[in-house]
């Protein structure tokens, strides 16, 4: 005999979400020497981390893991709380309710499904472009309004859709007659969208953008993702 991986028996492709959930919460926090089936029902924020990010960067297929301040926009998102701080956060301890069963606030999924359709998404469309940095990714829509507000027209960055799951949106700024900037997002773009087209050739296709936050002409950034051919061009 011998110790296999985690093991779940589903009847429907419905549940392969909640299947990988509960696989991925067995392995990464079960004790070795631990009565069957038994796992911490709570475990430490930084031990989730650790655990997020070796989901990440296995199922990417990347080097470029996550850093920190992808980890406090995900501990702002699964604690429900936007007032703590990077270090209030270090101490405390998630649940598996808040993992893979409550309901994200205004939302119809759990933090596992959303964080989950963000992996789908990035493997199959997104893995150079996340391992360029060219992805902000992990960031609020609030925190991408102050980031962006004082920069010039144009200015850009890329970050995942907080409203659906496995979606990438565009935040730019554009600036009024009066000099007062705003900064509006496009209607993310799916896995489907974006083997359509390409999420390169969607930024070239956009004339309203110009620079990658902070400063990097767009060009010069994704230039090596653009295909070669536009559409209707011989």
């Amino acid at each position: 005999q011998v110790l296999s991986l985690p093991i779940v028996v589903i009847v429907h492709g419905n549940q392969d979400n909640n299947a990988k959930a509960t696989v991925l919460w067995d392995n990464a926090f079960s004790e070795i020497d631990r009565v069957p089936f038994v796992v911490a029902e709570r475990v430490p924020w930084e031990k989730m981390c650790d655990t997020l990010n070796l989901k990440f960067m296995a199922e990417v297929q990347t080097t470029k893991g996550l850093l920190k301040e992808h980890y406090f926009f995900l501990a702002q998102k699964i604690f429900n709380d936007h007032g703590a701080s990077l270090e209030d956060f270090q101490s405390r301890s998630v649940s598996w309710a808040q993992f893979n069963k409550e309901i994200l606030p205004g939302r119809g999924f759990t933090f596992w499904q959303w964080f989950d359709g963000v992996l789908d998404l990035t493997k199959r469309c997104l893995k150079s472009y996340w391992s360029d940095r060219l992805i902000r990714g992990f960031i609020s829509k609030q925190y991408v309004c102050k980031l962006l507000s004082t920069e010039p027209e144009g200015t850009f960055l890329l970050r995942f859709s907080d409203s659906e799951i496995g979606g990438v949106t565009i935040a730019y700024v554009i600036r009024g007659k009066d000099g007062s900037s705003q900064v509006e997002n496009i209607q993310p773009f799916s896995a489907k969208d974006l083997s359509i087209r390409s999420l390169g050739d969607r930024i070239r296709d956009l004339g309203q953008l110009r620079n990658l936050y902070p400063n990097i002409p767009k060009d010069q950034a994704f230039g090596s993702h653009y295909n070669s051919e536009r559409p209707g061009v011989p």
